[in-house]
């Protein structure tokens, strides 16, 4: 079982209560709280894309705009000796760090699925 799922480009966790017997989640990614629940994975799914469309009605209905989460920048420490080692090998391969980043995440994702 994956412990996420997606709808219109929102990210959601899945996540199980022992105590109450039920499914739940929020979505990730963003500081607005969007939170669902069901008793079964069709009532998760269902409170899921429900709390979404909500959330982008209530919005365009107050001229706010959605939050997006993972634009696609983000900020990482990595600490100073590993910093170093990237840059050098970077500029040593006439890559840039976002490249050089990207590929190494890219690379790693891509042996993984």
């Amino acid at each position: 079982m994956r412990s996420t799922m997606e709808y219109r480009g929102y990210v959601g966790s899945v996540e199980f209560s022992e105590e109450d017997c039920v499914l739940f989640g929020k979505v990730l990614g963003i500081r607005s709280l969007i939170s669902y629940e069901g008793e079964t994975a069709k009532e998760l799914l269902e409170d899921f894309h429900g709390a979404v469309d909500d959330y982008l009605a209530t919005c365009e209905k107050e001229g706010v705009e959605p939050e997006v989460a993972y634009k696609g920048s983000f900020n990482v420490r990595i600490g100073s000796e590993l910093h170093r080692r990237a840059a050098v090998y970077a500029l040593t391969h006439s890559q840039s760090m976002n490249s050089f980043i990207e590929e190494a995440v890219r690379e790693k994702l891509n042996s993984v699925v």
